[in-house]
């Protein structure tokens, strides 16, 4: 399911000029924008009443109840909980049985495999292209700082994407955990940095927060989020969307992880000659201390 937001901005080229005024202030204030009234919105963004009818038509809606009911639905949605979903996708008190007894969790599994492949299927396909082009030019330039920043789970998606990066560009940082060091590196931040943010439902406001920060000094955003958007979408410069459904009652992050993978991906290609030579400098550097290559398991020969 995309979030409304992600529709708004998907069909904002059909609008008609009056129409787009009505998008963009309702972009630039969501969610909370559309539970204003029409005559508020319509005021907001110098339009008429019928107008902004007019665009929750276009979109689809009956009226602005409609929308709003919409609207309401997606963000019981955006703030489920593993709690919450453990019931709804069938982990209940009782153990979901599979259709062949002789082999349990059989059909569990199959479908499982269904889900994330479809998930994946669909997140790649409804990437913005020219977002994920934008991502990779941020990435790949060489005057810019990166820093990235993940959540509760996400974090390790934002180290996997950074310590990619480190093997093939310099001046790649994560956020630290302790105090003093994240301090430092948020007061650090400037015009040269690209902040790279992971977050998804259940948003963490801190996310919100080190946004604004890195936007007040000038610092490009790319965010990596879920289809019904994360509230730094407002402040981010690149979204890049995924699917989560997943068979389990946590959100999937294979989607996300394909979108990572899409994006080191072109920052390789894109890196060409020179991401080489930084890793094969940094090769021979881990070679001459002593530390194992990162791109061998500890047990390889």
């Amino acid at each position: 399911m995309s979030s409304l937001a992600e529709e708004i901005r998907h069909r904002i080229g059909d609008l008609s000029p009056a129409e787009r005024k009505v998008a963009r202030v309702l972009l630039a204030g969501y969610p909370s924008a559309g539970f204003e009234t029409v005559a508020t919105l319509a005021e907001r963004a110098g339009v008429s009443a019928p107008t902004v009818i007019r665009f929750v038509n276009r979109l689809g809606y009956k009226g602005f109840p409609d929308f709003q009911a919409a609207l309401r639905e997606e963000l019981d949605e955006r703030s489920a909980s593993p709690l919450a979903l453990y019931s709804t996708r069938g982990y209940g008190s009782t153990p979901p049985r599979a259709q062949d007894d002789s082999a349990p969790g059989t059909a569990r599994a199959e479908g499982d495999q269904d889900v994330f492949s479809a998930e994946v299927g669909r997140t790649l396909r409804e990437l913005p292209p020219h977002d994920v082009q934008a991502a990779v030019a941020l990435l790949c330039h060489p005057k810019r700082r990166v820093v990235l920043v993940g959540g509760r789970f996400t974090h390790l998606l934002a180290q996997y994407l950074g310590l990619h990066l480190m093997q093939v560009r310099g001046d790649v940082v994560i956020l630290p955990d302790r105090d003093v060091e994240r301090t430092a590196v948020l007061a650090g931040l400037g015009r040269q940095d690209v902040l790279v943010v992971f977050d998804y439902r259940r948003y963490e406001p801190d996310k919100v927060v080190i946004t604004e920060l890195a936007r007040e000094r000038g610092s490009k955003i790319v965010l990596f989020t879920d289809a019904w958007l994360s509230p730094v979408t407002n402040l981010a410069d690149v979204v890049l969307p995924s699917r989560v459904a997943a068979p389990s009652p946590y959100d999937s992050m294979v989607p996300t992880l394909a979108t990572v993978e899409t994006v080191l991906a072109g920052v390789l290609g894109r890196l060409g000659e020179k991401g080489r030579a930084h890793l094969e400098h940094s090769e021979n550097v881990a070679r001459r201390a002593g530390i194992q290559p990162a791109d061998r398991r500890p047990d390889a020969p």
